[in-house]
């Protein structure tokens, strides 16, 4: 097993890692600004988180340099995305601090995704990712820190971040979805297989 490919295996450890600090409660401390509360455990947890996240652009840069690119590697690679994402939203609801509708729009925009280029892979073409891909993700990691840290330090003068940047990444999200939808309208349409 490859370099890249140990550091997606190890971006999956950490998805229950990060779980773990988000839900298992336990009195590590906690610190008070404003109008909210942030714990230890939270703050490790975002660190995992962030850590984690990092990782994504880590392995793909050392496979494409090292030409490492392998199948394993190609399966890995978006299941370890899809997880830790996936795993964020489902504690943040957990937690009460995300809509579990906020956390299916998302989900379901991975799942789509993912559907239309096992499509085009089976026609022998590639989705590639898009601008608006990689926007979606960037978005879609800030709003989950700043719902991990329970919106600091901004609660401390009530500016509402962590939710505009949710609403951002939720839109963001739709938006990039319906544009690989329009971009690769002619995979689906013209698929051997439906």
């Amino acid at each position: 097993m490859n370099l890249a490919n140990k550091i997606t295996l190890a971006r999956i450890f950490l998805v229950p890692v990060v779980m773990f600090f988000l839900l298992v409660r336990f009195n590590l401390g906690q610190f008070q600004f404003g109008q909210g509360v942030i714990t230890v455990s939270e703050i490790i947890a975002a660190l995992i988180f962030i850590l984690a996240a990092v990782t994504d652009g880590l392995d793909g840069y050392i496979a494409r340099k090292r030409k490492l690119v392998t199948n394993l590697g190609k399966l890995l690679d978006p299941l370890a995305d899809k997880l830790l994402i996936s795993a964020a939203l489902i504690s943040l609801v957990e937690m009460q601090r995300l809509d579990a509708w906020v956390a299916i729009v998302i989900i379901s925009r991975e799942f789509a995704v993912t559907g239309l280029r096992m499509i085009a892979a089976a026609e022998g073409e590639v989705v590639a990712a898009s601008p608006w891909g990689k926007l979606k993700t960037i978005v879609q990691i800030i709003a989950i820190v700043a719902l991990m840290i329970n919106n600091f330090p901004f609660s401390s003068v009530a500016f509402p971040f962590a939710k505009i940047i949710t609403w951002g990444a939720v839109i963001i999200t739709v938006w990039s979805g319906v544009d690989y939808f329009i971009k690769n309208w002619k995979v689906i349409r013209f698929s051997k297989h439906r």
